[in-house]
């Protein structure tokens, strides 16, 4: 069975500890679900500067907490196209 693949909007930092538990709350929740749960931290200055296409092979897609983003431009161009693609979108 193929992965499912969530996309975090985010600028991952290690040492904030909301950061930490949004990838405990996944990990935890493939534990809990009969898939295979994998995810990636796509940062927005990445989005600002190479456009949405990093977004484009995730089933899903985290706009996740801890802002001030590093490109609000690039976080809210990743919502937009998350939004506008059909693809199931959360946001905390």
């Amino acid at each position: 069975m193929r992965p499912v693949r969530i996309g975090l909007i985010g600028d991952y930092d290690a040492g904030y500890a909301i950061h930490q538990t949004t990838c405990r709350a996944l990990e935890v929740a493939g534990t809990r679900v009969p898939i295979k749960l994998e995810y990636e931290w796509i940062a927005t200055d990445t989005l600002a500067s190479s456009g949405t296409g990093p977004l484009e092979p995730f089933d899903g897609i985290w706009a996740a907490p801890g802002g001030p983003y590093q490109s609000l431009d690039g976080a809210l161009d990743g919502i937009r196209w998350a939004r506008l693609s059909g693809r199931p979108f959360i946001a905390t």
